[in-house]
């Protein structure tokens, strides 16, 4: 018997002892008697014992049914613990919802959404898991994350919110020390700043030509990051070139911190970003409140 009906029939049982008839409890309830003493019969036979003597006039309780009423005086105030959790779902969205996603994402639009959303939803609290690398939702009890790249086949709930392209950068200071590089080629005597973390070595830089000539270069790399904003600050440093979205280094390129380099090429890859859960069974009212906040604000198609 699943758990769920048994803690029903359990409620009916109680029910019936407490009122004294099927039909007084078929009433309360608003059930059929025919109902209520098929649910009590259902009962007795998991449990494999007689709880009510039944007859024309009145119910009485067997030895097994007092043993059981008495066993069960908690389950009125569980199910009554459970209604207001119930309840409290459905009204306001409150408790902790733990988000994973990219460093540099996190900084330049994942923090200013989250405001927004904390002033409309107050009782929500958040954790953050701000990390290059792809982590484990089960293992790290992640609610929602937000991952770049084509995802396996598995059972997250995914929908996506946008796609990452590359072009390359570097610093007016330091191009005017090393100068401009005119072709891919001309990379492998510049420095490169490389992102690596535990599953992902970006060491091949693929160029595609206005004329539609392909390039592949491993570049020099002076230094390897795991943490994409170390990487444009290194950049806007001086330290070397970078390979990055330009969506999420706008604000240095408005402020001229860091200029983009071999505009006639492009980079031949887009990666979606999408945002994921382990799907909708259990999900709170709040992770559910937040997904739909973030699948419209972070959406950028």
């Amino acid at each position: 018997m699943e758990l769920h009906k048994q803690l029903e029939n359990l409620y009916l049982f109680r029910l019936v002892a407490s009122i004294g008839s099927f039909q007084g409890a078929a009433d309360k309830v608003q059930l059929p008697r025919s109902s209520v003493s098929k649910r009590i019969s259902q009962l007795e036979q998991q449990l494999n014992v007689r709880l009510l003597e039944r007859s024309t006039r009145k119910l009485a309780l067997t030895q097994s049914g007092s043993q059981l009423l008495k066993s069960t005086e908690k389950l009125q105030e569980v199910l009554s613990q459970t209604e207001q959790l119930s309840e409290q779902q459905r009204s306001t969205p409150s408790g902790k919802v733990k988000i994973s996603c990219s460093t540099l994402m996190a900084e330049r639009y994942l923090l200013a959404k989250l405001h927004d959303i904390s002033k409309q939803f107050p009782d929500i609290r958040f954790e953050l898991n701000l990390t290059d690398d792809i982590v484990d939702l089960i293992d790290n009890q992640i609610d929602i994350a937000i991952r770049i790249g084509h995802l396996p086949d598995s059972s997250l709930l995914a929908k996506k919110i946008g796609e990452k392209s590359f072009a390359w950068f570097a610093s007016p200071e330091y191009l005017a020390v090393a100068g401009t590089p005119d072709s891919p080629d001309a990379l492998l005597s510049h420095r490169c700043l490389v992102f690596k973390n535990k599953g992902t070595t970006m060491d091949k830089w693929p160029f595609v030509h206005q004329n539609g000539q392909v390039f592949n270069i491993k570049p020099h790399a002076v230094a390897y990051c795991d943490d994409a904003r170390a990487m444009v600050q290194l950049a806007v440093l001086g330290q070397g070139v970078v390979m990055g979205d330009p969506y999420y280094v706008q604000q240095e390129l408005n402020q001229g911190q860091l200029v983009p380099i071999l505009t006639e090429y492009a980079h031949p890859d887009r990666q979606p970003i999408h945002l994921v859960c382990l799907g909708k069974q259990g999900r709170s009212k709040a992770v559910q409140c937040v997904w739909e906040a973030l699948s419209h604000s972070l959406n950028r198609m």
